[in-house]
C-alpha cells in the first residue's frame, strides 16, 4: 500500500517521468498497489493519468480532486478500482509522451476530456465518485471492455454523461457487459444515463432526476435491463420518456426490459422485445434489486463518502 503525499498548490509531475510517491507514479506501477491520500488535494495533470492493472485508488479520508486537466484513462488493463475522489472539469490531453508503466514511454495523441476512459479493459469498478462538467464524457466504456461495474456515484451538470460501445461499426462490444447501480444521476443532465451500443447493460437501482433529452438510450440492438430505478421527469412534456432508440427500424426486436421501475411525474420507458433479460452473473455476482420505491434511500450516500481516521465511513 502507498500513501501519496502531494500538497494542492504543488504542480502536478512530468507525464513521462513521474516523481515517487505521487498519483501518476502509482497508478504506473506493474505491482498490486492500493493508493491512498495524506490530505485534501486538487490534483491538475499535465497529460492523462494511464492506469496499469491491479491499482486502486482510494479516496477515503481525504478530499480528492481530479480537475481542470486531463483525466483518467484506462486501457487494456484488469483489475481498477476508482473509488471515492472528485472527477470535474476534464479537459483534452495534448498530443506527446505518457508513461504507462515504469518500462514504457508511448505516444499518445491527446485524451478527448473524459473524465474516465476504459477501453479494451475489464474487470473495472468505479465506486462512490463525483462526476460533473467534462469536455466530452463522464465515463466512456469502448472497445470491448466488460466485467465493468459503475455504482454508488454523483453525477451532474453535463450532457452525455455515460456512452457504453464504441461505435455503430464495432461489433466486438457484443461482448461488453456493465453493471449501472445505486447511483443518482442529478440535475442538470441532458442525455446518456447511459447511451449502449451491442452489449448488455444492467441499470439497477439508480436515481434518475429530471433529465433534459432521455435518460437510457442506445443504437445497434443493445440488451438493457432497467430494474428497479427512480425515474423523476422534468415538467417537459416533449421530455417525459426515459428510453430513446437510435434506429430507422427494427428496434421492436431488440431486449430492453423495465421491471420493478418507480416512475413520477409522468415518466415513462417504452418496452420491446421478448425472451429472457436477467443479467448474465455468476452465483457471486448476483444481487438483489430493491423495488424503484426504495432508490432514494439507497442511493442517498452517492458519492465521495465522508470519512474519519479510525471510523467508519
Amino acid at each position: 500500500m502507498a500513501k501519496f503525499m502531494r500538497s494542492p498548490t504543488h504542480p502536478i509531475d512530468d507525464p513521462i517521468n513521474p516523481k515517487p510517491s505521487t498519483l501518476p507514479y502509482g497508478v504506473i506501477q506493474t505491482q498490486p498497489l492500493c493508493i491512498i491520500f495524506a490530505n485534501d488535494m486538487v490534483i491538475t495533470l499535465e497529460n492523462e493519468l494511464i492506469m496499469n492493472s491491479y491499482k486502486t485508488i482510494d479516496g477515503r479520508g481525504a478530499k480528492v480532486e481530479i480537475a481542470y486537466g486531463p483525466c483518467i484513462t484506462v486501457q487494456g488493463v484488469s483489475h481498477v478500482i476508482i473509488h471515492g475522489i472528485s472527477l470535474h472539469d476534464c479537459k483534452t490531453g495534448k498530443p506527446g509522451l505518457v508513461r504507462s508503466s515504469p518500462t514504457h514511454v508511448g505516444q499518445r495523441l491527446g485524451s478527448k476530456g473524459d473524465a474516465i476512459s476504459v477501453f479494451a479493459s475489464s474487470h473495472i469498478w468505479i465506486d462512490h465518485c463525483f462526476l460533473a462538467r467534462c469536455w466530452d464524457g463522464l465515463i466512456d466504456v469502448i472497445h470491448a471492455s466488460t466485467a465493468v461495474t459503475i455504482s454508488n456515484n454523483y453525477f451532474t451538470q453535463h450532457d452525455e454523461v455515460m456512452l457504453l460501445g464504441q461505435d455503430d461499426g464495432y461489433t466486438a462490444d457484443k461482448a461488453m457487459r456493465v453493471t449501472i447501480a445505486f447511483n443518482q444521476f442529478g440535475t442538470g443532465l441532458i442525455e446518456r444515463m447511459p447511451r449502449v451500443r451491442f452489449g448488455y447493460a444492467h441499470v439497477a437501482n439508480n436515481r434518475y432526476d429530471e433529465w433534459q433529452m432521455y435518460a437510457i438510450g442506445g443504437s445497434s440492438n443493445p440488451t438493457i435491463f432497467s430494474e428497479g430505478n427512480y425515474f423523476t421527469a422534468s415538467n417537459n412534456p416533449y421530455t417525459k420518456q426515459v428510453s430513446k432508440r437510435e434506429a430507422s427500424g427494427g428496434w421492436e426486436n431488440w431486449k430492453w426490459r423495465s421491471s420493478k421501475d418507480k416512475f413520477e411525474n409522468e415518466a415513462y420507458f417504452v418496452q420491446s422485445g421478448w425472451g429472457s433479460c436477467a443479467p448474465p452473473y455468476s452465483p457471486s455476482q448476483s444481487f438483489t434489486v430493491a423495488k424503484g420505491s426504495m432508490v432514494p434511500a439507497l442511493t442517498s450516500d452517492a458519492g465521495p463518502l465522508t470519512c474519519a481516521v479510525n471510523g467508519a465511513c
